[in-house]
């Protein structure tokens, strides 16, 4: 987990902030959310809001008090303390690509499989700079669609001892997370007091929370379990096309979410979700690391800030298909931002390709090293007499050099950051190593990295119980 402790940049005024915060209040009281789950209206209606047919028409002060009960900051457990992390302040965790159906590895692309899956995991595992593998690192089509969320759920909690997601497409899958996370760290109980799970709750822009999303909501949320609130606008097609539009129905969506949380448990973890970018108006496209979408992701961080809330947003996201330059330069007009912004919960960290369709294997590694260097740029510097380095000119004096000086002898190991990836050889020397590309390197790394990867160790009881949930809940489920 990175503690990322340089200043905030920050994009909007206070004039500006203030005129955001009477759009948001007239979109959530004239036009209102649709709630497409009875509980939920329920819910809105015995605490005085105004509900039509599925729309709730909120009144903003009801939800800033609602917004005012989630945590700014609180942790989450992993099977190995030492990988728990902490969520707000200056935190930032680091989790994988999420969702694509899709894999790319080298010149192919073709279906994501669960073998795939476990790869992905096992790459996230071995990551020093990732914090999660994830939730859904990609959707694995050979197994059964009713089911796959149990081996998905199995192999995040073997084959890692880190924070891992849950699973979200309906309340029959979160109550299955839950129930082996519940196997996973000792009780309910335990989960309960701690939370051992995020899972990502995306809003169907604009404007309506739908069912699926809505039974998981119910499930985590009344377990104590952080859920991401995420509104999924593409400028242009699920929000207007100017970005103060956008960023008035991001408090919409993300607020209405967060309150309804509250609702169900005072008090329960919430991260204000941002998943911000525009379409090609052109083609109808979607597309990313796009100068809107930067700009929108750091008035995000401000916003949630501004809320005193905990908040999801960038990653190494990019409309490519292949993990070439224009693959590199996107992520990094995302993940950049990113860090200037502080975001505390980083979803598509790694592996993101084509607009989310594809997680690829070469580019998974491209991203850890975009992460890594970004995390070393975004460490504060350490001034102190030792680092201005003054015997260092007294040994050398003037015309001289610093390679064999005593400050760089006891320091060249450590003193730069040492690239996973990149290439600094002369051109001869980088032909005698077979003139090799960032693509191809790549490759060649994520294969060593599976090759040594060792599984962390697990109770042979606990893993014992794990499986037999999965036979008998498989069984259940009709697969």
């Amino acid at each position: 987990m990175f503690q990322n402790r340089m200043p905030r940049y920050e994009v909007l005024s206070q004039d500006a902030m203030a005129t955001l915060d009477k759009g948001w209040r007239r979109l959530m009281t004239e036009i209102g959310i649709e709630f497409m789950d009875d509980r939920a209206l329920d819910l809105f209606r015995k605490a005085g809001q105004r509900v039509e047919d599925r729309t709730v028409f909120l009144d903003p002060d009801f939800v800033l008090e609602q917004v005012a009960k989630a945590p700014r900051e609180f942790d989450v457990q992993a099977r190995n303390p030492e990988n728990s992390i902490h969520i707000g302040g200056d935190s930032m965790a680091f989790g994988a690509v999420y969702g694509p159906p899709f894999v790319r590895e080298g010149e192919v692309r073709r279906d994501a499989t669960m073998n795939d899956f476990r790869q992905f995991t096992q790459l996230a595992q071995s990551s020093s700079v990732l914090d999660s593998a994830g939730g859904v690192i990609c959707e694995p089509n050979d197994t059964p669609l009713d089911s796959r969320h149990l081996d998905m759920t199995y192999a995040l909690q073997t084959l890692t001892d880190k924070v891992y997601m849950g699973n979200v497409v309906s309340g029959v899958n979160a109550a299955d997370t839950l129930a082996m996370t519940s196997i996973l760290f000792g009780s309910r109980e335990a989960i309960e007091e701690t939370p051992a799970t995020i899972s990502l709750i995306n809003c169907n822009s604009p404007l309506r929370w739908d069912d699926r999303m809505l039974e998981a909501q119910f499930e985590y949320s009344a377990a104590g379990q952080p859920v991401v609130l995420t509104p999924f606008i593409l400028m242009g097609a699920m929000s207007p096309v100017t970005i103060p539009a956008a960023l008035v129905q991001q408090i919409v969506e993300a607020l209405s979410g967060i309150a309804l949380s509250q609702l169900i448990r005072p008090g329960t973890p919430v991260i204000f979700g941002s998943f911000l970018s525009n379409i090609d108006m052109q083609s109808g496209s979607p597309t990313f690391g796009t100068p809107e979408s930067g700009i929108g992701l750091l008035c995000t961080g401000q916003i949630a800030r501004h809320f005193g809330l905990p908040f999801r947003t960038g990653g190494g996201l990019t409309s490519s298909q292949v993990a070439d330059a224009q693959a590199g330069y996107e992520a990094l007009m995302t993940l950049l931002p990113t860090f200037l912004a502080g975001a505390n919960w980083v979803m598509h960290s790694a592996g993101w390709l084509e607009g989310g369709l594809v997680a690829g294997y070469e580019k998974f590694i491209v991203d850890t090293e975009l992460v890594q260097m970004l995390q070393h740029e975004f460490t504060p510097m350490e001034i102190d007499e030792a680092s201005m380095a003054f015997d260092a000119h007294e040994e050398v004096g003037h015309g001289g050099h610093f390679l064999g000086a005593m400050h760089t002898m006891e320091r060249f190991r450590t003193c730069f950051y040492r690239p996973m990836l990149s290439s600094s050889d002369n051109y001869e020397r980088w032909m005698r190593g077979g003139g090799k590309d960032a693509n191809t390197r790549a490759g060649e790394i994520y294969r060593k990295q599976l090759e040594d990867y060792e599984a962390p160790p697990l109770d042979d009881a606990i893993r014992q119980e794990l499986e037999e949930y999965v036979v008998r809940r498989r069984a259940e489920l009709g697969d």
